[in-house]
């Protein structure tokens, strides 16, 4: 999960939108909101997961090597046991682990590399991810009826999440969670994260959930079959099948299904609701209005010319419009699911990918909207260096990360409004170039 996930497998996708914050490694773990103007708020922690350390990094920190390892982990323990972790604990799980100069490259490199939405959504939904989806719901038919009964989320949702995380189990992860945790915690960009997830993880060792051997998953510390994190898995992980454990890593994926399931029933799930719907925008549309922050009834948006592009739209609450790529994309009709499938990932990408794969799990259409296949994705220089120049020019992009969430989108809006261009805040290659002429 996105929290659930730090950097899930994906089943070797690469996800990012141009229009979503690039690094998925934030993962957001805010409660659900309502879409609407007041949709800005911040993400929040997890009351499970605990608090972690604030002094400056020792010596020991600085060396990276095995033997640095060793020196962090001597630090290291008294800080776990002041929260929990029995020292038998700690010493079986921490015994034999080494430094893995392997995940720290990995970790530095994640932000360089991204995919159009297009190219994300081609694989992401591809006819053997649908295929496969719809085998998985009926070899596990019955789970599935039981979890949908029981948390109220549709088993399509819970469905697509898995294709997506781990291609319905097949991909699930073989690095150790702890060996990477405690790598990424001693030499990582963010050790005060790492930290907080490693403790968590030895927290499900201690609870008897998994052992050090089997708790396997992703080089980021994301594990089972719908990659949670462990701060993640000690808030929302169930026992669905009464054997005494949370139990996502085994070959039986019950746990796993129920533990997504209730993960999206704790952030507010809304059952019958749909995550979006595709729509057609007319030539008129004033593209200051496709905004987060602005939500209208479909009544109200079809009054401005926007129609289903599959049908009419029911009334499913307040429903903002989307752009992933900007004027000349498809665009999506979003409701509240919408915002509680960020709460698994934040990157728009990953949330459509979830959308749409499970209304073709349910048999629904393709997307039917073309996209501007001729850009390409912005490398992370060019993001940043279109922050840069944006921010020169006097729209703030709030930091130069190389992200496009929010607050970059609406600095590409404004100034496109000043220089009379179409204001649907997409972050094109064409708009980087004339910000560097």
């Amino acid at each position: 999960m996105w929290v659930l996930r730090v950097c899930a497998i994906t089943a070797g996708l690469s996800l990012v939108s141009q229009s979503a914050q690039a690094n998925t490694m934030s993962a957001s773990t805010r409660p659900p909101l309502k879409i609407s103007a007041q949709n800005s708020a911040q993400p929040v922690s997890f009351d499970a997961r605990p608090p972690v350390r604030t002094q400056v990094p020792s010596q020991a920190q600085t060396v990276s090597s095995d033997a640095g390892l060793q020196l962090w982990i001597t630090e290291f323990k008294p800080r776990a046991v002041a929260q929990g972790i029995d020292l038998s604990v700690l010493d079986r799980a921490l015994r034999d682990v080494n430094y893995d100069a392997k995940i720290i490259k990995r970790d530095r490199n994640q932000s360089e590399f991204t995919k159009t939405i297009w190219d994300y959504l081609s694989t992401a939904v591809s006819d053997l991810r649908i295929k496969n989806g719809k085998a998985a719901l009926q070899k596990h038919a019955e789970i599935f009826e039981q979890v949908e009964a029981k948390y109220g989320v549709e088993k399509e949702f819970v469905a697509a999440i898995w294709g997506l995380e781990s291609a319905y189990g097949t991909f699930r992860g073989s690095d150790s969670v702890i060996r990477s945790l405690t790598t990424l915690a001693y030499d990582g960009r963010r050790g005060e994260f790492f930290e907080g997830e490693l403790i968590a993880a030895l927290k499900i060792l201690q609870n008897g959930d998994t052992s050090a051997q089997n708790m396997t998953g992703s080089w980021a510390g994301a594990m089972g079959h719908t990659q949670f994190i462990p701060t993640s898995f000690l808030a929302h992980a169930v026992d669905f099948d009464g054997d005494g454990r949370r139990d996502i890593w085994s070959d039986d994926p019950q746990d796993a299904i129920a533990s997504t399931a209730a993960y999206l029933a704790h952030f507010g799930w809304e059952k019958g609701t749909p995550w979006g719907v595709e729509v057609t925008i007319p030539d008129s549309f004033d593209y200051l209005l496709a905004n987060r922050d602005i939500a209208k009834s479909p009544q109200e948006w079809a009054n401005l010319g926007i129609t289903g592009t599959h049908g009419s739209i029911k009334n499913y609450g307040p429903a903002s419009i989307l752009l992933p790529a900007g004027g000349d994309g498809a665009a999506f009709m979003i409701f509240g699911n919408f915002e509680v499938l960020e709460s698994y990932n934040t990157a728009d990408a990953y949330v459509i990918g979830v959308g749409h794969l499970s209304d073709r799990i349910k048999g629904g259409a393709a997307i039917k909207s073309g996209w501007p296949f001729d850009d390409n994705a912005l490398t992370l220089k060019q993001r940043e260096d279109m922050q840069r120049l944006l921010t020169a020019k006097g729209f703030d992009t709030d930091g130069i990360d190389g992200k496009i969430g929010p607050k970059t989108v609406n600095a590409v809006r404004a100034y496109q409004v000043s220089e009379g261009l179409r204001p649907d805040g997409y972050a094109s290659p064409a708009l980087v170039n004339r910000l560097q002429r």
